[in-house]
């Protein structure tokens, strides 16, 4: 029996999405429209364009991710290519007025009411606390994330101190975690159970995986798992806290405390399978964070600046000095690096006429930035998580940096880490280790004859 989508067909002649009816075109704009969730056809309320934004993105599918600097500088310009469509909401400036008139028989509600009660955009500190007797009266959020198209599916609880490091080996149905409290625990990813909890001797700083591996940095050393083999070992040679850490070209690199950035080679022919390869310096504060991209490495540190090393000769390239406090996170995403800091800007970079990086937009925050994750949600937007100093993960569409959701904790969230099949992760200073998902969008109804 076939399948077929079933359209609506009419004999009318189509109308523009922004043909009004007689009478002439309202001046409030429909809130519905603005949700991207209008479904008339003839709306008597406004769907109108939002203005230019100041940063000039386009996204298609040629041009994955495009910030241009043009329109960065002048505010002019598409924000999207003109073969693009999208259904994301519209930023609407005021003084326009957003009113609601697809309500059923709910009544409305006054500017005024409006306005003293507002989305809540922080978590009620009482209600955290479990003492919050204002119920639904209450002008705070009780819940721990607001935002639509994702949800928690589970909380770990175990780590004593700060979570410092999230990483999922391939092959496996674990979930390792890394604490302040100086261990690691294994977690079953399926029950959320705690399989086994290891000693580290120390504070961990960081965490990750590369295939079966498991590299978990602590003071002075790298402890080392093979997820098939069930060896380990240690490599020496960083001298103080190992704060950061990523493979690139066949090699592990660490970000040390003292400023160093320890360099192990993979080997088959050596006993551990790695050897010390090189020690890369620049940095006159310690390093704090580390990404690979487009054969470069890049380092952040708390010296304020970030430095870019070629991948093949281990020689450093450049030094970017953009931000004025320390750069906690980087991220490579399509030919853009981003970078946040201290000091409360997330920063994009991009490859400059004279073959440096230069900075082609920065974007505030209230708080400063402590780590980045990239990845896609459901209908393959791309995603920004930005961890804040105010207990805060936020969601982002890139290249807008349009809000779509928080993440909230008890306090700061150390650590954000994304999955497979549109699962991500945040640690909080207290050991929680939150599970969190995209959820499916709606399904295409069809009917079949």
């Amino acid at each position: 029996m076939a399948t077929k989508v079933v359209r609506r067909h009419t004999n009318r002649p189509e109308r523009s999405v922004y043909a009004r009816p007689a009478g002439g075109p309202s001046k409030t704009v429909c809130a519905f429209w603005a949700a991207g969730r209008c479904t008339r056809e003839f709306c008597r309320f406004l769907h109108a364009d939002a203005p230019p934004s100041s940063m000039n993105p386009q996204i298609s599918k040629k041009s994955s991710l495009v910030w241009t600097k043009e329109a960065t500088a002048t505010g002019k310009g598409n924000a999207c290519n003109a073969t693009q469509k999208s259904n994301a909401p519209q930023k609407i400036n005021a003084p326009q007025k957003i009113n609601a008139p697809h309500e059923s028989n709910a009544p409305q509600k006054s500017n005024a009411a409006q306005k003293s009660n507002p989305t809540p955009k922080s978590v009620c500190k009482f209600w955290v606390d479990g003492n919050c007797v204002k119920g639904d009266r209450c002008r705070y959020l009780h819940n721990w994330f607001r935002g639509e198209g994702f949800s928690m599916l589970a909380k770990l609880q175990g780590h004593t101190k700060a979570v410092t490091g999230i990483a999922l080996p391939e092959r496996t149905n674990k979930l390792y975690s890394t604490s302040k409290d100086g261990t690691a625990r294994v977690w079953d990813c399926h029950t959320g159970e705690c399989g086994s909890v290891i000693d580290l001797g120390g504070e961990a700083g960081s965490l990750i995986s590369e295939g079966p591996w498991v590299f978990a940095g602590v003071p002075n050393l790298v402890k080392v798992w093979n997820t098939e083999t069930n060896s380990e070992f240690n490599l020496d040679g960083p001298v103080g806290q190992v704060h950061a850490m990523v493979v690139g070209n066949e090699m592990l690199f660490a970000g040390t405390q003292n400023g160093d950035i320890c360099v192990w080679k993979g080997s088959t022919e050596t006993n551990p399978p790695f050897y010390t390869a090189a020690t890369l310096k620049g940095h006159t504060g310690a390093v704090v964070c580390l990404t690979v991209g487009r054969n470069r490495l890049y380092s952040g540190s708390v010296d304020h600046t970030i430095k870019v090393w070629d991948l093949y000769t281990l020689q450093g390239v450049l030094t970017l000095n953009g931000h004025s406090g320390a750069v906690m996170s980087l991220l490579c995403w399509d030919q853009f690096l981003l970078s946040c800091s201290l000091d409360d800007t997330i920063k994009v970079w991009a490859a400059s006429e004279g073959g440096g990086l230069e900075v082609t937009y920065t974007h505030n925050e209230e708080q400063g930035v402590l780590d980045l994750a990239g990845m896609t949600d459901a209908e393959s937007k791309p995603i920004l998580l930005s961890s804040c100093n105010d207990n805060s993960v936020r969601i982002y569409e890139l290249p807008s940096f349009t809000e779509r959701g928080r993440l909230f904790a008890k306090q700061e969230v150390r650590t954000v880490e994304v999955g497979p099949g549109g699962l991500f992760f945040s640690g909080d200073a207290t050991g929680l280790l939150s599970v969190w998902k995209w959820m499916d969008p709606p399904s295409v109804k069809v009917e079949s004859s």
